[in-house]
């Protein structure tokens, strides 16, 4: 693992470069949505569970739907948690990239503009 990644993601020092900077906050960004995008599916879940109860017509049927959407639930959270993971493993590479082309396609775009 680089010293870079090895930073605490959670605060920026005055001796980090531009793009480490750029790197935490874009990282920091990125799980920030991934956390909302998982609250927010737990929310929709446990309300159309809530919302469509009496509709189940028995016991059995209202036991089957809690065990699907609670597979649903575990299964996506790993999923994010373990998306969330790599990221944060290589998070100098995949970021790095992100912001080199981000940066060349502004370059080319302010070309375009002035030529």
């Amino acid at each position: 693992m680089s010293d870079l990644a090895r930073q605490n993601v959670s605060g920026l020092t005055g001796g980090e470069s531009d793009l480490t900077r750029r790197i935490i906050t874009m990282h920091r960004r990125d799980v920030t949505v991934a956390w909302a995008f998982v609250l927010g599916l737990w929310f929709s879940i446990i309300f159309v569970a809530i919302g469509t109860w009496s509709l189940a017509p028995t016991g059995g049927a209202r036991t089957a739907l809690l065990i699907g959407g609670a597979v649903v639930l575990i299964f996506n959270t790993a999923a994010i948690l373990a998306m969330l993971r790599h990221y944060r493993e290589d998070r100098d590479f995949m970021y790095g990239l992100d912001i080199q082309f981000l940066d060349e396609a502004r370059e080319a775009k302010k070309g375009r503009k002035h030529g």
